[in-house]
């Protein structure tokens, strides 16, 4: 399947999907955009016309009979799993949007019906492949930090928003950490579906610590990490900057100049290398690096925050 040009459908039209990963879609190679879905048919028929999808279909039945190879689920949480079940069980390799589901146990099962269809399922938890969070990794040169402080704020809240937004800080926390063995958490609510702050300290099995920051009153959108440890600080500012200091210089990278001044949003936030590495994966039979197993570990250790914060836990 090395030199296959995959036939490629769409879930969803909204917000993310239109911003985040059609434009992606409408210009790689090799792939054959044949199909997009929407409820609303005529919000299929439109975002198909502007990013050069061959046909519009009102239902993922209508979808998986055009013959595709893989799929982007780009729809709301609540959906993901009921969505994701019936792709993988006609064939179709996957592409979901994170949370990879509402529940603890719908994610099991999208794990344990990986392993029984054969197909690839990969969680788009993009930070991952943003270029700074990937010279993050690459000058810790395999080892951990001492210290990591993740921070993810906005300026206003919203239902569930530690679930819909703190997530990321909680996968790459496990990415430069491991797995957390100890958990503390806090949250300033008046409603506990609207959270005012979320914060957490976590201890990791490889003996690191870690400081989660995830305020929903803050002055504008903002996210950060910070890493300390081996004589050396390495500050991420997504999604633009990377500094690394050391007892000798500090040196900072930024990216826009580096592309010339076009460098992209979807580019910066890992969006396009997430959706290469996952053509990638099903025309080399790679498991993608955010595979569901990874991922069932991400939502586990996020519930885990909700509930010591005495927010909602995942349904």
């Amino acid at each position: 399947m090395k030199n296959k040009h995959l036939r490629v459908g769409v879930i969803g039209v909204g917000y993310v999907s239109k911003n985040n990963y059609l434009p992606i879609l409408a210009q790689t190679e090799d792939i054959e955009f044949v199909g997009i879905m929407a409820k609303n048919y005529e919000n299929a028929v439109r975002a198909g016309k502007s990013f050069g999808a061959q046909q519009a279909v009102d239902s993922i039945e209508k979808l998986v009979d055009l013959g595709i190879d893989c799929a982007f689920v780009l729809t709301p949480k609540q959906v993901h799993a009921e969505q994701v079940e019936y792709l993988l069980n006609h064939g179709v390799d996957v592409f979901c949007e994170k949370p990879m589901a509402t529940s603890i146990e719908d994610c099991k099962k999208l794990c344990e019906l990986t392993e029984k269809t054969g197909r690839k399922l990969m969680i788009g938890f993009n930070r991952r492949y943003a270029p700074v969070i990937a010279a993050a990794k690459e000058a810790l040169n395999g080892e951990a930090p001492d210290v990591i402080i993740a921070q993810k704020n906005r300026p206003q809240t919203e239902y569930h928003a530690t679930l819909e937004n703190a997530v990321h800080m909680v996968d790459l926390m496990r990415y430069f950490c491991g797995e957390a063995v100890d958990v503390n958490a806090i949250a300033k609510f008046i409603d506990p579906d609207y959270e005012t702050f979320t914060t957490a300290q976590m201890k990791f099995a490889n003996g690191s610590s870690g400081i989660l920051i995830a305020d929903r009153s803050a002055g504008q959108w903002e996210e950060c990490i910070e890493m300390h440890g081996g004589n050396r600080t390495i500050i991420v500012r997504m999604p633009e900057s990377i500094t690394i200091v050391d007892n000798e210089q500090s040196h900072t990278t930024e990216l826009t100049p580096l592309a010339m001044g076009w460098a992209k949003s979807e580019d910066k936030l890992g969006f396009t290398n997430a959706v290469n590495h996952f053509f990638e994966c099903i025309r080399e039979d790679k498991t993608p690096l955010t595979s569901p197993q990874d991922a069932y570990k991400t939502h586990v250790l996020l519930n885990e925050v909700l509930t010591k914060a005495g927010l909602p836990p995942m349904e």
